[in-house]
């Protein structure tokens, strides 16, 4: 389906349908962009967390059991 063919069926549609597109829309691109934003964040810190040992000390912790004292 072609953009003019989705935009011209859009609109025939009643306002509140209309509206539910129109959120939904959004709400996908929103979800794109912050997978995006974190992707990209992620790349920028990889190599600082592979060798930067003051950013992964405590992950020798990971698999130690803590317990909350009372």
């Amino acid at each position: 389906m072609r953009t003019n063919e989705i935009i011209r069926e859009i609109k025939r549609l009643p306002i509140s349908k209309r509206i539910y597109v129109v959120e939904k829309a959004i709400q996908s691109i929103r979800t794109q962009e912050d997978k995006y934003v974190m992707k990209k964040a992620a790349d920028l810190l990889y190599t600082d967390y592979n060798t930067d040992s003051e950013l992964t000390a405590f992950t020798n912790l990971d698999f130690v059991d803590f317990y909350e004292t009372k």
